[in-house]
């Protein structure tokens, strides 16, 4: 399957800047987990700009949120 980076970078929530995973998901994600931490995408836009992606506070944000 061929990385479509130009269309993901679309969609992309990141707001780290310098980040060069931007539109390559399975190397974000990849990255992400092995720091213990979820990528951007999983975070709605305010709490993705705190950069806390922690699984903990993941957690916290949906079980907030609720569904």
């Amino acid at each position: 399957m061929e990385c479509k980076i130009k269309q993901n970078k679309s969609r992309c929530s990141c707001t780290y800047e310098p980040c060069s995973r931007k539109g390559a998901c399975c190397e974000c994600i990849q990255y992400h987990l092995l720091s213990r931490q979820m990528p951007a995408c999983f975070f709605p836009d305010d709490v993705e700009k705190a950069y806390d992606r922690s699984f903990d506070k993941f957690i916290e944000t949906y079980q907030k949120r609720g569904r």
